[in-house]
């Protein structure tokens, strides 16, 4: 139980409060969202969607630039690239097992969880 509460304090110490708003946001709007991705891309811009249990999402992709009215001007000819991801992890709001959180971080990210 400490190793579970140690990995949800990690990830919480990563979700900056600028985010937090735009988490709680997406699920209240996702109904079927387990999760939330979060994805920071190396111009400041972030991609977030809900994602379901099955790992399909639970929402659509927001795009978006803190106290902006727009994503930046590469955000908009790219669309946010893989090429320029800095960060990205699954916030949980319900977390699922293990296993099932290795398939959906394969399933929506490509890589298993880094810790």
């Amino acid at each position: 139980m400490a190793k579970n509460t140690n990995r949800r304090k990690k990830t919480e110490d990563r979700i900056e409060k600028r985010e937090r708003a735009m988490i709680e946001g997406i699920l209240e709007g996702s109904p079927d969202g387990i999760g939330v991705v979060v994805i920071r891309l190396d111009c400041g811009c972030r991609k977030m969607a809900a994602v379901a249990r099955d790992g399909e999402p639970a929402s659509k992709l927001i795009i978006y630039r803190d106290l902006s009215d727009s994503v930046c001007d590469q955000c908009k000819n790219d669309n946010g690239s893989y090429m320029r991801v800095t960060e990205s992890f699954i916030h949980w709001v319900d977390e699922p097992s293990e296993e099932e959180k290795k398939k959906i971080y394969l399933k929506v990210l490509g890589h298993e969880e880094v810790h």
